[in-house]
């Protein structure tokens, strides 16, 4: 997933992280370029709109969330103004990844149903296509 990103032209230059291990390691796995990284607790288990407080603490310009489902794929959903036309974004499954688009200059003036969608994938079908 990943590679995905960065094909898509997405690299983070901040990371917030749920403090467990599974969202550690999933970090680990993405293989994305290094950049500041924040654990924080409030993001395990979560509702969405804790996501979003956290989310509002954000500096950088492009941030990686990672966190966990209900919550993540609840705070996806309420975060964008539309959803994308792809048949898993309503069961979101794990590493399902929505990039999105905030037109604000401040992560604290975000709100939910105010993100474009810009796109969204889940493992099975990166690695079906084999393409990132």
């Amino acid at each position: 997933m990943g590679a995905w990103q960065v094909a898509q032209g997405w690299v983070p230059d901040e990371v917030l992280c749920s403090t467990a291990t599974r969202t550690r390691q999933t970090l680990d796995l993405l293989d994305l370029p290094e950049c500041p990284t924040r654990f924080e607790r409030a993001l395990y288990l979560s509702e969405a709109e804790d996501i979003l407080s956290v989310l509002q603490t954000a500096s950088a310009d492009t941030v990686l969330l990672l966190g966990h489902n209900y919550g993540i794929a609840d705070c996806a959903h309420q975060l964008v103004s539309s959803a994308p036309d792809h048949s898993r974004f309503s069961d979101y499954p794990t590493c399902a990844t929505t990039l999105v688009s905030f037109d604000v200059d401040d992560w604290a003036d975000v709100r939910m149903g105010m993100g474009r969608c810009d796109g969204f994938a889940v493992p099975r079908e990166v690695i079906a296509t084999g393409t990132p």
